[in-house]
């Protein structure tokens, strides 16, 4: 285990917008919900968990942006290429914009078959498919 991420907090703008984002996508990527208080919620896969808390609003006034200094994206494993393609069609569904549409599914490569796309605060996801 020596190594192995044990948590990553993500202070977001809106709760109730991650909360119902992240909970079907994580959820539908082996993830259990794991804490629930009234300032956040985590979710849990095996040992690692990743926890969204409200931010206060003194810490609302700026933005978050992926090409800023910080965090630029998270990317999970997809059971395969199929669960890609299941996964993009919920998106859709959801009317959840797919980034580098044009590229899709090879936006990271030609050998790289993922979905990109972005959480209520812009955060980018990426869902890799196994090579």
């Amino acid at each position: 285990m020596r190594g192995l991420i044990h948590h990553i907090e993500i202070y977001v703008s809106n709760l109730r917008q991650s909360q119902e984002f992240w909970g079907w996508l994580l959820e539908d990527l082996g993830y259990d919900s794991y804490q629930k208080w009234d300032k956040g919620q985590s979710w849990k896969l095996d040992q690692s968990y990743i926890v969204f808390v409200q931010a206060d609003d003194k810490f609302l006034d700026i933005a978050y942006h992926r090409r800023r200094v910080g965090l630029n994206h998270i990317a999970f494993h997809a059971a395969s290429k199929e669960h890609v393609d299941t996964l993009t069609e919920q998106l859709k569904e959801k009317q959840i914009p797919i980034l580098y549409q044009d590229r899709h599914p090879f936006a990271g490569g030609p050998n790289h078959y993922a979905i990109y796309f972005e959480d209520p605060d812009r955060i980018k996801v990426e869902i890799v498919a196994p090579s």
